[in-house]
């Protein structure tokens, strides 16, 4: 049936019901925020049973002042990432051009594109209001905190997919829009935070919370009104939110014949005649200077990595982009080690640090996993295997490559834990404790995107496997342990459900690193990872020994990188027809 908004979008509407993922999708979305609910209950349940409807309201209010913040941080980077990789897998692909010489008008294109890769975001937002309204009937939380969160939600998911549809139509290169889209977003919420501490006294008092997605969360779950003001917040950051993803959106559809395709695909065509050819080619041999070949180095997929711009020239701007965020992370830092702030129950400095660790992790995973699927999708992966290249020259020339361009983003999360050890904030001995952790998690970041990269023939699902499985690490096991920390009751109580999610999560990642060649190590390795993050996270918090979170790090992420790599190194060899058994029979 014809819609406003044009056959693209009627395409996946119609398609998106006969998927088996999308109903997976959208029961483990369910489940995981119910598990959530049911974990806070059976922690607090086993300290101080809900007696009175006064427990149970102040259960309900505190359960939707983490589960709201929570599903706007997995919508965000849901629409983000999933309208951004929508677009780069089209353009990967070829077919984007093949959309351009359609009939199709640029706001079917891009109007299109950016409703379709919103359809699982609603989706799962769907999925969730059944939860949240059982959370409104225990009482503590009323029907227009949860319609302001939920609007607050979708305003931000439309904005997060319209900034990432428009980036992937400006950008070439996968990993340049998965980057700049992040960054994009981490500055947009970054800089409205910093306003709305008032260190930037142009910017009028009440436009941050119009503006900031934080900032309207927080007043919309806040059950009376922190900032009265004449129009509601929550209206207002939806209007503004709107005013902005149209103004973004309107630009993609003005410009997507402009910027489509790139000079990068462009064919130029030929000569009408062999003469002109010939007059071309002598007077370019006239007036140009041949240039001399480049030596290749002995291991030529580090060479290409290093001394070319394999990933385009516009990783500049993401290293700009970047480097304004690590700046607003460094004035955070000032503030926070000066006294200005304070990050209750955790050291000084450990907030701001965290962020930007956690940014920089996902870009160099995004790199990581774009760095083999671009060969696939431009076939210079079978190109590659029909090359004497050995296994470990491939590999470890994409490990080093991958750190060579993101090198600010490896670097400058250590010159910014530096800088808080010369303030005071963190002594000599857990700086260099850090400094180690953070070279595993690197590692294993990289090498858990090489690895989807060569297990998932398709560039968007082995992007997003990577990238999940790097925020369900990251996000959920903390979540838990927010959990556990606030409720502040026996652990052996909080044990019990707490091992359902970490099982859960353990067969989760068994599933998406296994997928093509499960093995005992990757199956050690994926339900050990939740417990050794599990444990590293509960001794920080608690400040029982540094020295106990480094080892839980380095031997949980240590072995699932080495169950990771060991395997692609003897699965590519037997791709290649390179054996050793085929090496001494041919001999």
């Amino acid at each position: 049936m014809p819609t406003m908004f044009g056959p693209v979008f009627n395409r996946e509407a119609i398609l998106a019901p006969k998927r088996t993922k999308t109903y997976l999708a959208r029961s483990l979305y369910a489940l995981g925020f119910f598990l959530l609910l049911s974990t806070g209950y059976l922690v607090l349940a086993g300290n101080r049973p809900l007696q009175t409807a006064g427990d149970s309201a102040r259960f309900g209010g505190w359960m939707f002042a983490l589960l709201v913040p929570l599903q706007l941080i997995i919508v965000t980077f849901q629409a983000a990432i999933g309208s951004a990789s929508n677009i780069a897998q089209e353009k990967d692909r070829r077919t984007l051009i093949l959309l351009l010489l359609s009939r199709l008008t640029g706001f079917e294109l891009v109007v299109g594109k950016l409703a379709a890769s919103l359809i699982p975001v609603v989706q799962s937002l769907a999925a969730g209001v059944p939860l949240f309204l059982a959370i409104v009937c225990l009482g503590g939380v009323s029907l227009s905190q949860f319609a302001g969160a939920y609007g607050v939600t979708c305003a931000t998911a439309l904005l997060a997919a319209s900034i990432g549809v428009v980036i992937a139509l400006w950008r070439e290169k996968t990993f340049q829009t998965i980057a700049v889209t992040l960054l994009a977003i981490a500055l947009w919420v970054a800089a409205w935070e910093v306003a709305a501490s008032g260190s930037i006294p142009m910017v009028p008092e009440w436009l941050p919370a119009y503006a900031s997605p934080v900032q309207a969360l927080q007043s919309a779950i806040a059950p009376i009104s922190l900032r009265p003001t004449a129009i509601p917040v929550t209206l207002g950051f939806g209007v503004f939110t709107l005013a902005i993803s149209a103004a973004i959106t309107a630009l993609g559809v003005w410009k997507i014949r402009v910027w489509n395709p790139s000079r990068e695909v462009r064919v130029q065509a030929s000569d009408a005649t062999e003469e002109a050819a010939e007059e071309k080619e002598a007077s370019l041999a006239s007036t140009w200077k041949v240039r001399e070949a480049r030596a290749v180095w002995n291991n030529p997929i580090l060479w290409r990595e290093v001394c070319t711009w394999a990933y385009g020239r516009k990783v500049l701007v993401i290293r700009f982009a970047y480097l304004l965020l690590v700046a607003l992370a460094a004035a955070a830092l000032a503030q926070v080690l000066a006294g200005g702030l304070s990050i209750s129950e955790l050291p000084p400095g450990t907030l701001p640090l965290a962020a930007i660790g956690v940014i920089s992790l996902a870009i160099v995973n995004a790199l990581a996993v774009n760095s083999v699927t671009s060969e696939r999708d431009g076939l210079a992966l079978d190109l590659l295997l029909a090359t004497d290249i050995e296994p470990k020259e491939f590999l470890f020339g994409k490990i080093l490559g991958v750190l060579f361009v993101a090198k600010e983003m490896v670097v400058l999360p250590l010159v910014l834990a530096g800088y808080v050890w010369y303030s005071g904030g963190l002594s000599g001995q857990n700086f260099v404790f850090t400094m180690i952790a953070t070279a595993v998690l690197y590692l294993f970041v990289i090498v858990l995107g090489i690895h989807c990269g060569l297990n998932y023939a398709n560039s968007r699902t082995a992007l997003l496997t990577s990238l999940g499985t790097f925020f369900f690490l990251c996000l959920g096991i903390a979540i838990c342990m927010v959990i556990m920390v606030s409720f502040r009751g026996a652990f052996q109580l909080q044990l019990a459900p707490f091992l359902a999610i970490i099982l859960g999560g353990g067969a989760g990642l068994l599933a998406s690193l296994g997928r093509r060649n499960p093995s005992p190590a990757i199956s050690l390795a994926s339900f050990g990872l939740p417990f050794a993050t599990f444990y590293a996270i509960t001794t920080f918090l608690l400040q029982r020994g540094q020295l106990w979170v480094l080892v839980a790090v380095g031997v949980g992420y240590g072995f699932a990188t080495l169950a990771m790599l060991i395997p692609a190194l003897s699965d590519f060899d037997v791709a290649m027809g390179r054996s050793h058994s085929t090496t001494e029979e041919s001999e």
